[in-house]
């Protein structure tokens, strides 16, 4: 081995001393492309829901499903992928993720009829089901310890910026020039992006900037170790009542947030008149809205519980009501800028409670399992809120109209709110617990 090779693991580890390569900023930039990929190609589909409905004289529920199917399989497949991940190594299974993704986004645009479309987001859902804990473990393997904040909070707000994307961009596509040039154009930026990233990141050159520990996680060892701890987890949810809160509180809320996002496309055409692109960009906005809102409220929550931790509890309960408040009262309001500006706001806190959420997960559970706890949270956020909350919503919208169907979704945010409130009630004695271990 080179001496180059050999001190650069080293270097990593003393990046707070030394300038940081170029390289390891490479990966960033590439696994942040990708990431951003990942929620173009699942967010496009609802710029174009008005065009697919008419074109194919599908139910709301049909188009409900062909967002939920995506996040459904992800919540599914997430623990099962990732350790099959961890055989293949981090650099192969993100290859081979993302370039199954953009190939199913365009399958979509081909698509003749729902139970092809179907299919092909059902494959979207198969390729992103383990990136999310597969791109920041590589991302974490090249960077030094003292940067993986940054690196977190970056690589999520990815999820954030692709999702404006794919609505802003696609709504424009399909204006232009159709929705099928909408799915195609997302799944040739993929394809092109998978292309580059299988050309310039490799095992062997990832290797060079892993400081010790950072290395491919593969073979049996690594999966025993993964089910090992998953089983503690397990263990601790039926012994922390609190931790079983927060997951269900977290999930749950998230079903507001999933429908907003999906629904308020169709919303803006139906009820304001919009032409597709059009509603596409404002919904675009709603959405950046929320990510900066999850941003904010978590800030906000941190700043409450600095000497009661407690707190955190008393944050997402008030987020879960707010959120509640706000859009019970807007979807009873005839459309008009009132209407407009309380969606706003709510949609400006309905991701509030991912922060303290987190927080609280990491709190109950000891650090050795903090890997598993936080899979075992995205698979929560998947089943409980991003796969239900767009088909459940469709579901009543073909029943007693889609404005209808918006003025129940809230509810659930009541739901979320109990599940925190009776969460803080063991806290403490929970937390104690953990500590002790």
């Amino acid at each position: 081995m080179r001496m180059h090779d050999m001190e650069a693991g080293p270097k990593i580890a003393a990046a707070g001393r030394e300038k940081l390569p170029l390289y390891p900023w490479v990966v960033f930039a590439l696994t942040l492309g990708l990431v951003m990929s990942d929620y173009m190609s699942r967010q496009v589909l609802t710029a174009v829901f008005p065009l697919i409905k008419a074109a194919w004289h599908l139910s709301d529920t049909q188009l409900g499903s062909l967002n939920s199917v995506v996040a459904l399989l992800v919540g599914t497949l997430t623990l099962p992928l990732s350790l099959l991940a961890a055989r293949w190594g981090h650099v192969k299974s993100i290859f081979i993720m993302a370039a199954l993704w953009s190939l199913a986004t365009l399958g979509c645009a081909v698509s003749t009829n729902y139970g092809e479309m179907l299919a092909a987001r059902a494959l979207v859902g198969i390729g992103e089901a383990a990136y999310g804990a597969v791109a920041p473990a590589l991302l974490l393997s090249v960077f030094p310890i003292s940067m993986r904040a940054v690196l977190f909070a970056a690589f999520t707000a990815g999820a954030s910026f692709g999702s404006v994307l794919g609505l802003a961009f696609g709504g424009a596509i399909a204006a232009h020039l159709g929705w099928p040039w909408s799915f195609a154009s997302m799944g040739i930026f993929g394809m092109v992006l998978v292309i580059v990233f299988r050309v310039v990141v490799t095992e062997a050159r990832v290797s060079r900037y892993q400081s010790g520990n950072g290395g491919r996680a593969g073979g049996a060892p690594a999966a025993l170790g993964a089910r090992a701890t998953l089983r503690s987890l397990i263990g601790g949810i039926a012994s922390s009542p609190s931790l079983g809160c927060a997951y269900l509180g977290s999930g749950l809320q998230l079903f507001c947030t999933a429908s907003l996002w999906a629904w308020m496309p169709s919303y803006l055409n139906r009820y304001y008149g919009m032409a597709t692109g059009r509603a596409a960009l404002t919904a675009a906005g709603f959405v950046m809205l929320s990510g900066v809102g999850m941003i904010t409220c978590g800030l906000i929550a941190d700043r409450i519980s600095k000497t009661r931790p407690a707190r955190k509890w008393d944050a997402a309960f008030l987020y879960c009501l707010t959120v509640f408040a706000l859009l019970a009262i807007a979807f009873r309001l005839a459309p008009g800028a009132l209407q407009l500006v309380l969606i706003g706001v709510a949609m400006f806190i309905t991701s509030g409670t991912n922060g303290p959420g987190g927080a609280m997960v990491a709190n109950l559970t000891p650090r050795a399992i903090h890997a598993s706890a936080f899979a075992l949270l995205a698979i929560t956020y998947n089943l409980l809120g991003t796969a239900p909350g767009p088909y459940f919503t469709g579901f009543l919208a073909d029943r007693i109209g889609l404005q209808g169907a918006l003025q129940y979704m809230p509810f659930v945010s009541v739901i979320s709110a109990t599940a925190f409130f009776i969460g803080k009630r063991s806290y403490a004695r929970d937390l104690a617990r953990v500590d002790a271990q």
